[in-house]
């Protein structure tokens, strides 16, 4: 296994909760392409990693949007909001640490972000 790949199971898991948040919400469309998202991981390639980092940056805004509304929604119930701000603020700070991941210095060599480095060639063993 290359080095840094293991690291790469934190944007993963990200995405794939961001597709089944969408899929939840019936925007199927938008949940298919954060599961074709996930493919990204396998480039390894600058603009990957980057697009990779804006998507997740956009998922993170989603999920303090969507935990605001949800909250908002609870209060004018009267219902208990507490545990659900727990778990979306969880799933928030995955997501920004899933963005963040690309600056570990593995997966800045991998995806050749590192201007001291080159990237690997996607043959090399």
């Amino acid at each position: 296994m290359r080095r840094g790949t293991p690291l790469l199971a934190v944007p993963a898991i990200a995405l794939l909760l961001l597709a089944a948040h969408f899929a939840h919400a019936g925007l199927w469309t938008v949940a298919a392409a954060c599961v074709a998202a996930t493919a990204l991981l396998a480039v390894q390639r600058a603009w990957a990693a980057r697009t990779l980092q804006f998507l997740l940056a956009i998922g993170a805004l989603e999920w303090i949007l969507t935990a605001a509304s949800l909250a908002r929604m609870r209060v004018t119930h009267g219902q208990p909001y507490l545990r659900m701000l727990v778990i979306l603020g969880t799933v928030f700070v995955l997501t920004v640490l899933a963005a963040l991941i690309f600056q570990h210095p593995a997966l800045k060599r991998r995806h050749g972000l590192d201007p001291g480095a080159t990237a690997p060639s996607p043959t090399a063993g």
